[in-house]
């Protein structure tokens, strides 16, 4: 058994197009900049968001010289976060055009961001 404790800090995921994520984000999830790392080469500039309630960060990562979509593979793996009114949640995601799979059995749906990352929505109730 381990003495350590580990906990939670950020997950990163890299970007094409920083500002238009940025948009995204605040948009979709109300997720805004607390901390910024841009040297001044300009060949990367990292940008962590978070949700003003937790301590957990969503690490956007922009690389100067990518110009290629990231490949995501089978894009199994998501991020997920709970939403205290899910139905207004739903709408807006749906105005927005975002919405990339629903599980009505399950309660939940996913969005996608720009870079077609799956964000999973969740009631309150489920988190």
């Amino acid at each position: 058994m381990m003495a350590m404790k580990f906990k939670f800090t950020h997950n990163n995921i890299n970007v094409l197009n920083l500002e238009k994520s940025l948009k995204f984000y605040e948009e979709a999830l109300g997720l805004k900049e607390v901390r910024r790392i841009a040297p001044e080469s300009g060949e990367f500039i990292i940008i962590y968001l978070g949700d003003g309630v937790t301590a957990h960060a969503l690490e956007l990562t922009w690389l100067r010289d990518r110009t290629e979509p990231y490949n995501l593979g089978d894009n199994e793996f998501h991020l997920a976060l709970t939403v205290d009114d899910f139905q207004g949640a739903h709408e807006h995601h749906q105005k927005m055009g975002c919405i990339c799979y629903e599980n009505e059995a399950m309660g939940i749906y996913f969005i996608n961001d720009p870079d077609n990352y799956w964000l999973e929505i969740l009631p309150s109730s489920m988190g």
